[in-house]
């Protein structure tokens, strides 16, 4: 399986989640953003680590913006609501939840 092989998009200003492990308290899932312009606020109970492997994001975390290109990541602790901003067309994540 190809990480950044994008077989199908999900609509515009909106995400689609894949799980691609979950094992014990650690689930991968990978997540395609498509040319997001609505902001969207979590705030999971669990400890995530992302890496942007493909496109461009805006985040924001306690207050700071974050911009990211392809090759960053972040670790967002359990309950700490975190907004993504937008991505410039289509954005390919890698995110690990750890329970």
């Amino acid at each position: 399986m190809n990480l950044l092989n994008i077989e199908k998009l999900p609509p515009l200003d909106s995400e689609f989640f894949e799980t691609i492990l979950k094992h014990k308290n650690v689930e991968i899932k990978k997540i395609i953003s498509n040319t997001l312009k609505t902001p969207q606020t979590f705030c999971q109970e669990e400890d995530e680590f992302v890496v942007l492997l493909k496109g461009c994001a805006k985040i924001e975390i306690n207050g700071e913006i974050k911009k990211l290109k392809a090759g960053d990541y972040l670790f967002i602790p359990a309950n700490t609501p975190h907004t993504l901003l937008k991505t410039k067309k289509t954005a390919v994540w890698l995110a690990i939840h750890i329970y």
